[in-house]
């Protein structure tokens, strides 16, 4: 039986198989108490137990991506006191998940001080409400192992990438306090969070859309009302969580309206927000580590943010 890696929860070690089912194997335990990262061991924790729920696309049953498992890939810190932690959710366009807006931010983060969890989130064939549902599921299950992984329940946030970062700004705008009567103890939990991290983030349905997205997410004639509610410059509200945006001017896939759209309404809510706005380089950089020009500063920029708000 061929398998890629091995994943854990709690005292669960899981693994998954090349067709992406899991299975259960031995206990793990890790008792070293130092800020070494725990990237040695590719941990994985599923977001819901079987059936998943959610609606996908008429038709596309037997679509690849259907017997993909969302979950969740932790990067956690040994630490001794509580600190923050961020979602991390790639970009994609609500067809697929794009690595290196994944992994290797979760491990820049881990560098900052700060916990991480990669959300793989479910994508096309699976339509609205599924990936949000994983994305606030995410953050439930954060709050639900908080003690145990010594995360500061002040602090968590999240961080999305283009589509990602469209459903990192519907995780900020739709919070919920969770439901206090499910017997499910992840359930009961918010999924409100602290801060949130948008990079050239797809946010408008109207003239400056990402009719990709938006297509994959909604279908190709989707409900006018949920269109505009989706589209989320027209949802946030004063409860929103402090903002960090990032855009170039010239960015040719998502235009930067988009990031200027919704700092407006973040404005107009008075929630304190930072705009980035540089003036040349493609879409999807990234950490854009070896992208010349400034947008290779932002994540500079938001580390200082990060420090404004008290985090490292």
């Amino acid at each position: 039986m061929a398998v890629n890696c091995a994943c854990m929860q709690a005292d669960t070690t899981f693994f998954f198989r090349e067709d992406k089912s899991i299975f259960k194997m031995s206990l793990f335990q890790h008792d070293q108490e130092s800020e070494a990262f725990m990237s040695n061991v590719c941990k994985a924790i599923p977001l819901w137990s079987d059936p998943l729920p959610g609606v996908m696309a008429a038709g596309q049953e037997q679509h690849e991506r259907t017997r993909e498992t969302p979950h969740l890939v932790p990067f956690l810190l040994q630490k001794k006191e509580p600190a923050p932690l961020v979602v991390v959710l790639p970009g994609g366009g609500y067809g697929w998940r794009t690595p290196h807006e994944a992994n290797p931010v979760a491990e820049w983060l881990n560098s900052l001080g700060i916990h991480a969890v990669v959300c793989h989130y479910r994508v096309f064939p699976w339509r609205h409400p599924a990936p949000l549902m994983d994305a606030q599921r995410a953050v439930r299950i954060v709050r639900a192992h908080a003690a145990d992984w010594r995360v500061d329940t002040a602090r968590i946030g999240i961080l999305g990438f283009s589509a990602g970062g469209h459903l990192a700004c519907s995780v900020a705008n739709f919070g919920d306090d969770g439901e206090a009567a499910s017997p499910d103890v992840v359930a009961r939990q918010s999924s409100r969070v602290n801060a949130l991290i948008a990079g050239y983030p797809v946010i408008s349905s109207g003239p400056f859309g990402h009719r990709g997205s938006f297509e994959n997410l909604l279908g190709a004639s989707p409900d006018p009302e949920l269109l505009l509610r989706l589209s989320l410059e027209n949802s946030v509200t004063p409860q929103n969580p402090p903002t960090f945006i990032f855009h170039s001017a010239n960015d040719s896939s998502v235009p930067v309206e988009n990031s200027l759209l919704y700092a407006q309404a973040l404005s107009a809510a008075k929630v304190p927000f930072a705009l980035h706005v540089y003036p040349n380089a493609r879409h999807g950089v990234g950490l854009a580590q070896a992208v010349t020009g400034t947008i290779h500063e932002w994540s500079q920029a938001c580390k200082t943010w990060f420090s404004e708000l008290g985090w490292i």
